[in-house]
């Protein structure tokens, strides 16, 4: 499988072309949302008596979801507790 939409390089542009920070943001965003989605479908359980939730992706997994996120902007980090959790020295402005 390979990333096709967003293109990776779009991607990577979003982490200062690192794959492993791209990685680690996409995987927990989509467990974020696994999370959201499966509490939502809790609370609904617990209200009706049958299962009958339909929670729609509009037919895109979480990693795609969260995907889309990072190259839109609305998720991203913030580099200098990145930077401080490596144990890098940050330049201070």
């Amino acid at each position: 499988m390979s990333v096709v939409k967003p293109c990776i390089d779009d991607l990577l542009e979003k982490t200062d072309h690192n794959r492993f920070l791209l990685a680690s943001l996409a995987s927990k965003r989509a467990c974020d949302i696994n999370s959201m989605l499966r509490g939502q479908h809790n609370r609904v359980l617990a209200v009706q008596d049958v299962d009958d939730i339909t929670i729609g992706l509009s037919g895109a997994d979480t990693i795609s979801m969260a995907m889309d996120e990072i190259v839109d902007g609305d998720i991203s980090y913030d580099e200098a507790r990145y930077e401080k959790a490596l144990g890098h020295k940050v330049a201070e402005a």
